[in-house]
């Protein structure tokens, strides 16, 4: 068989064969070569506000640590009874409710509960430590895990992009989505260097597939004038640097470097003109929504296109702040006020918990969609999501008012073959023996995407300092 693809491959030309193959004859060729690992990696991280709920993350059949023996109600920040690690393999047990809508992708699933990251300021949100696991609630003072893997892995115009409902967590009471950038303050590339998310599913549509809906023509004209923009600007700053000295010197420096990055991205794009022609989603109406959920639904759209076509590996989505109200659940209650309300009733009848779950579930079954289609597109000996991990997680960790001491992740997707899919985790009370923190899960998901790494990853918790917390998850590593 591997001979015959490579016989195979050494009749084909690729000067013969459309760009829009380029992704899917790479992937063959990596695999004749015997070289899955080498098959790009990707990464997606749905970022909720408000906190995923524990309680309703346990698989049937196994006993619920997060709720009290005596009434079966759900406990509070610290959570978790004493017990031991749980580590089990999903196909031996039925998914909770919330989850069933990737019941489809059950090998494909881990649920990973009661990591810590406790030491980051922040009574609704982590901030930019959600992703950096530092203090730095409102202002960036590291890279983040999401821009730090966009480095490694994207080799498009974008080392990762996002795209988010607002940048302000608590809205006023006549909230709306963004239409245009905004700051979620939850990535960064480095110190003082916020990434920027697009809030128009328009204006995402329009920056990352201009090319599709431009003439060959338009497209040319563009480039060119960029370019000679360009050459001209550049020019012209050799003068201007010449009569710079100390501190201006270093941030004009700066600023061409901006130009020069600006560049970059057009060349890159023109290279990817017919993947990206190929694979855009069509321009429709819902781009331009202020419901929540075709808000939501257009983000992922767009996210699993442009993933597709090669314009970045890593993208995160910011799907909810706490000033959304989900009309279409018929809630007038915001996200900041379901999180209060506990047992008690929301607008259309729902306990809080029940109206957490709900839009909870809104965004899960966008994340199945998205992980059907990635299953639906050729990748060496299998699907685009073997080699794509989304993770749903949020930034005040699993509850509202967030103390981090009870962190849940829901992964999907594969890594090639790096790590355990189709289990639940569920590690050690915060503080007991065998307890482990999202550093060691960070360092988890860098070191199957390749990337070297430290011991530790962010701020260590020094009220853990008794307690073995180096390294990746052993549980969730394949070797």
């Amino acid at each position: 068989m591997i001979y015959k693809r490579r016989q195979f491959l050494r009749n084909l030309s690729l000067g013969s064969s459309s760009l829009a193959l380029m992704p899917f004859l790479q992937s063959v060729r990596l695999h004749a070569a015997g070289d899955e690992a080498a098959l790009p990696k990707r990464f997606v991280f749905v970022v909720k506000s408000s906190g995923i709920d524990k309680f309703n993350l346990v698989p049937e059949g196994l006993e619920n640590h997060f709720v009290n023996l005596d009434d079966g109600k759900k406990l509070g920040n610290r959570s978790r009874r004493e017990g031991d690690l749980v580590d089990v393999s999903l196909a031996e047990h039925k998914l909770p409710e919330k989850l069933q809508v990737l019941e489809a992708f059950k090998d494909r699933l881990t649920i990973i509960q009661s990591l810590s990251g406790v030491g980051f300021r922040g009574n609704h949100t982590k901030g930019f430590g959600t992703l950096s696991l530092h203090d730095s609630e409102k202002v960036a003072i590291a890279p983040t895990l999401d821009c730090l893997l966009g480095q490694h892995l994207s080799t498009g115009p974008y080392p990762m992009y996002g795209m988010a409902m607002n940048g302000q967590l608590l809205e006023s009471a006549g909230w709306k989505p963004e239409d245009t950038y905004c700051y979620p303050n939850l990535s960064a590339y480095a110190a003082a260097k916020p990434v920027a998310y697009q809030g128009s599913p328009r204006k995402a549509f329009l920056e990352l597939f201009g090319a599709a809906v431009a003439s060959p023509e338009e497209l040319e004209k563009k480039i060119a004038l960029n370019g000679n923009l360009m050459d001209f600007l550049t020019e012209d700053a050799r003068r201007v640097e010449k009569q710079l000295s100390g501190d201006d010197k270093e941030r004009f420096a700066l600023y061409m470097d901006s130009f020069d990055s600006l560049r970059k991205i057009e060349e890159k794009k023109a290279a990817l003109t017919d993947r990206v022609q190929k694979h855009a989603p069509e321009l429709t109406d819902r781009f331009d929504s202020n419901t929540p959920s075709a808000r939501i639904e257009s983000h992922f759209e767009i996210a699993t296109a442009a993933l597709i076509a090669g314009l970045t590996n890593v993208i995160t989505l910011r799907p909810d702040t706490l000033g959304v109200k989900y009309s279409e659940l018929k809630l007038s209650n915001s996200v900041h006020a379901l999180g209060h309300l506990q047992d008690n009733k929301a607008s259309n009848g729902w306990t809080g918990h029940q109206a957490r779950m709900e839009v909870e579930k809104l965004h899960l079954r966008q994340i199945a969609k998205m992980a059907k289609k990635f299953a639906s597109v050729p990748e060496g000996n299998g699907s685009m999501l073997d080699n794509t991990m989304i993770v749903y997680l949020s930034c005040s960790s699993g509850d509202h008012h967030c103390a981090g001491h009870d962190w849940p992740f829901v992964l999907l997707g594969g890594m090639g073959k790096k790590l355990n899919m189709g289990r639940y985790l569920e590690y050690p009370k915060y503080g007991t023996k065998g307890h482990r923190t999202v550093s060691s899960f960070y360092l988890s998901l860098m070191q199957a995407a390749g990337m070297k790494t430290f011991d530790t990853f962010g701020q260590p918790d020094s009220n853990l300092k008794d307690l073995d917390l180096k390294g990746p998850l052993e549980e969730l590593m394949t070797g």
